[in-house]
């Protein structure tokens, strides 16, 4: 990581879904925040639910997303990194943005070293959750029968059902749930967890609770994205310290 380079991590944009702010506008803003950050990034990594709802077929990808896909292909091209994690929502990527945008996709929890620290980094859905109807829905999202068998659907069909169980989700009702106290929030538990385990990390960044969030415990530091919705929130890594950056919308 050269000297006056920056690492920026956003999550959840839920690019195409109409909630909460326009969906042109919020791709609009997230563009324009990735082209602001490419002046001094080191990297970008896009740590969830950067799509409300994608899926690949062989040769169909989703419509839309076109000024956001050219910005990621523009930052790939002038050497910037681009990490992108899937979500719950996206969970479906396979390597179409790989080979046309150049990113690198993640589908897992990652430890990275950045800058001489060790981060660990995840979307953080089902992370220690207690919500078994939860694990269950995790469990058939990522069954490889049902996807083939999804896949074999007509594209204009397979492309409907999605949309239509994202705008039914909580998140299309703009509902949010407060914080729930430590022992009761998944990604402080899940932390605690694998440091426990032997992690060795010293930054836990994740999306997925749509809740801005700094939590500092033993010389750690865990930081929740939060979303786009009600705020344009992220965190940056200036080599010496991690900082969450949460701007309210302008009215």
């Amino acid at each position: 990581m050269l000297e006056g380079k920056k690492v920026y991590f956003a999550s959840d944009f839920h690019l195409g879904l109409a909630a909460g702010t326009n969906p042109r506008a919020r791709e609009e803003r997230v563009v324009a925040w990735l082209h602001q950050a490419s002046a001094d990034a080191h990297a970008i990594y896009l740590l969830g639910d950067i799509f409300d709802f994608w899926w690949e077929y062989k040769k169909v990808v989703p419509k839309g997303f076109t000024r956001f896909l050219g910005m990621l292909s523009s930052l790939t091209d002038r050497g910037i990194d681009v990490h992108l994690f899937t979500g719950n929502h996206d969970l479906w990527m396979k390597n179409y943005l790989e080979e046309e945008c150049g990113v690198t996709i993640h589908h897992e929890p990652l430890l990275e070293t950045i800058g001489g620290e060790l981060f660990y980094l995840a979307h953080g859905e089902g992370l220690s959750t207690k919500s078994i109807s939860f694990r269950i829905i995790l469990s058939l999202f990522n069954n490889k029968m049902l996807q083939r068998i999804y896949s074999a659907i007509h594209p204009r069909i397979g492309l409907g059902i999605g949309h239509a169980w994202s705008n039914s989700s909580r998140l299309a009702k703009h509902v949010s749930l407060p914080f729930l106290g430590e022992e009761n929030e998944d990604l402080i538990r899940h932390t605690r967890k694998v440091v426990r385990e032997g992690c060795e990390a010293r930054y836990f960044i994740y999306g997925h609770r749509h809740l801005p969030l700094t939590f500092d415990e033993n010389g750690r530091r865990m930081i929740i994205l939060g979303d786009w919705f009600s705020f344009t929130s992220y965190a940056v890594y200036d080599g010496r310290e991690l900082t969450l950056i949460c701007e309210p919308l302008k009215a």
